[in-house]
């Protein structure tokens, strides 16, 4: 099993305009109490979606035309707050594969890149014509390629950034620490064997 290098991210788009989108709102605390990560898909922004439904109107997130969109646009300090991973795992169960978005939490943004999610910026003026974009046309294809630091959509190309160590992980594989040990299992169970610790110290 090799390393999974990602440098393209295609799919539909789904837009969830708003600044300071906090990891509770993405991820409420309550669905915290799980010992693995299984399920969270169908809590992410539970409560907002709850509130939207109540209100008479769809959250993104159950509006059928951005069903099996896999890229995520969003405004300033996207997933800003506490520090879960649970925020990104449910983002990503439920079928985000990359977010665009005007900034990002630092917290958030690792624990996106330990998962394989990458999370690109954009100009805010770019972001907004891009959540545009995907709201005229939910069926549309986008395309995020991290190497070239473009996003197209809708015959447009926008530009967009991902720092550079980032990418290079994301290019290599080296986000993927399973993948990378079982590229090289032959010398990770030489190592093994030779640790006191892992034979029982005999």
């Amino acid at each position: 099993m090799e390393a999974l290098r990602i440098t393209r991210i295609e799919g539909r788009g789904i837009p969830v305009p708003g600044e300071d989108i906090d990891t509770d709102r993405i991820m409420p605390a309550r669905f915290l109490r799980s010992v693995t990560f299984d399920g969270l898909e169908q809590h992410v922004f539970v409560d907002d979606r709850a509130a939207a439904k109540k209100a008479g109107v769809r959250h993104p997130f159950d509006d059928p035309r951005y069903a099996g969109a896999s890229i995520l646009v969003v405004n300033r300090n996207f997933g800003c707050g506490s520090s879960r991973e649970h925020a990104p795992q449910g983002l990503r169960r439920w079928g985000i594969r990359a977010v665009v978005g005007e900034s990002f939490s630092e917290i958030f943004f690792g624990n996106a890149v330990m998962i394989g999610l990458p999370c690109v910026t954009a100009s805010a003026d770019d972001v907004a014509a891009l959540m545009v974009a995907v709201q005229q046309d939910p069926g549309a294809p986008l395309l995020v390629d991290l190497t070239s630091g473009t996003c197209t959509a809708a015959g447009r190309t926008f530009a967009v950034a991902i720092p550079a160590h980032v990418r290079d992980v994301f290019e290599t594989g080296a986000w993927d620490t399973t993948g990378l040990l079982l590229e090289r299992y032959d010398e990770v169970n030489a190592t093994s064997a030779r640790l006191p610790y892992v034979n029982g110290f005999a």
